[in-house]
């Protein structure tokens, strides 16, 4: 993490914040329009400032300035390719969206896979920010706000594995604090922030970045404001670090209890859910299983349960494909004890799916 210009990194500058709003929608269609309607197979001045002409004609700005930022804000969100020679092919299907929902899921797909936020009409870039971002979520587990105000620090170019690792994370998040990147940055840091909350299956939970599953998983499924209040980041740690070590002692690396497959990024997931347990409960890792994303969702939203004996039980809403998929696996017995026992009863009674 030396010799970083952190000017450099992350630009991400915008007109518009809302993707739902008239300005968004409209200013985009009609650059959507402008590149049908032309050959923009080579970059023209002349056709660049007939275009911001166009615009300002039906979003007057104070200055040609701000139209220009609301053109080059597409290409760095991903709908727009450099020098506008193209788009972007869930673009018009995002213009079309009937609902916010729908809006929303398009906007997510295009942001992770082709936003490039150092591009501009003419100044190119393959560096997906947001993608490194994401990648890194999956492997850190969550992020706070200050580790993203890190991350915008980090030339992601030098980074071949293409995320981050928790240290990695954490040696960003102190040079960030060092040269007071978020107060010569402010705006950007807003910028990213806005836009991350709009993603789909990613939430902020008091200014700390989740995936949804691993959210609901440690706070419950309505993420209630008491709920959170209720868990204490510093002992879910030990949890899960204590379900990793179990892990790793007992099969000989950090894997998927189930599956027994070393996955980049593993869930530790509550038995007895977190938000029907006691502080004990909480974060006793009997009252728990190292598993992968899949298996984390199956088991907490009930579509599967074990016996005592580690086999699993299939809730009638699942299909025969996944049950069959399944078939093939079985929780050791080296991780079956008395006490996961007694919190397996719990879970096969009260969170396991019995009836289609």
């Amino acid at each position: 993490m030396t010799n970083q210009k952190y000017e450099k990194y992350w630009e991400l500058t915008v007109e518009y914040t809302d993707i739902n709003e008239d300005n968004f929608i409209g200013t985009l269609k009609i650059i959507v329009d402008f590149i049908d309607s032309h050959d923009l197979t080579e970059y023209k001045k002349a056709l660049y400032k007939e275009l911001q002409e166009n615009i300002y004609a039906k979003y007057p700005k104070s200055d040609m300035g701000s139209v220009r930022k609301s053109i080059n804000q597409f290409i760095k969100l991903g709908f727009i390719n450099n020098q506008l020679k193209s788009y972007h092919n869930l673009t018009k299907d995002f213009l079309t969206a009937k609902t916010n929902n729908k809006r929303r899921n398009l906007f997510s797909h295009i942001f992770y896979s082709n936003s490039k936020l150092s591009s501009a009409t003419t100044k190119p870039s393959e560096v997906k920010q947001i993608n490194f971002l994401i990648k890194t979520l999956e492997e850190v587990g969550k992020l706070t706000k200050k580790n993203i105000e890190g991350l915008m620090t980090v030339d992601i170019t030098r980074i071949d594995k293409g995320y981050l690792t928790a240290q990695e994370v954490d040696d960003a998040t102190k040079y960030a604090n060092k040269i007071g990147f978020i107060l010569r940055k402010y705006n950007q840091v807003g910028y990213l922030f806005n836009f991350l909350g709009k993603l789909n299956d990613v939430v902020f939970v008091n200014d700390e970045l989740y995936f949804k599953d691993d959210a609901k998983q440690i706070f419950g499924d309505e993420l209630k404001i008491e709920d959170i209040s209720k868990r204490d980041p510093y002992l879910h740690r030990l949890y899960k670090n204590e379900l990793k070590e179990e892990s790793n002692d007992k099969l000989g690396n950090t894997k998927c209890m189930l599956e027994n497959l070393s996955y980049p990024s593993l869930v530790a997931s509550h038995i007895k859910p977190f938000i029907k347990s006691n502080n004990e409960e909480a974060y006793d890792p009997n009252n728990g299983l190292l598993l992968s994303r899949n298996m984390d969702i199956l088991f907490d939203q009930g579509y599967i349960s074990f016996n005592d004996d580690g086999t699993i039980i299939y809730s009638p809403k699942l299909t025969k494909d996944v049950t069959e998929h399944l078939n093939n696996y079985k929780l050791d017995n080296i991780f079956i004890n008395e006490n996961r026992i007694q919190y397996f009863d719990y879970h096969r009674n009260n969170v396991f799916k019995k009836s289609a």
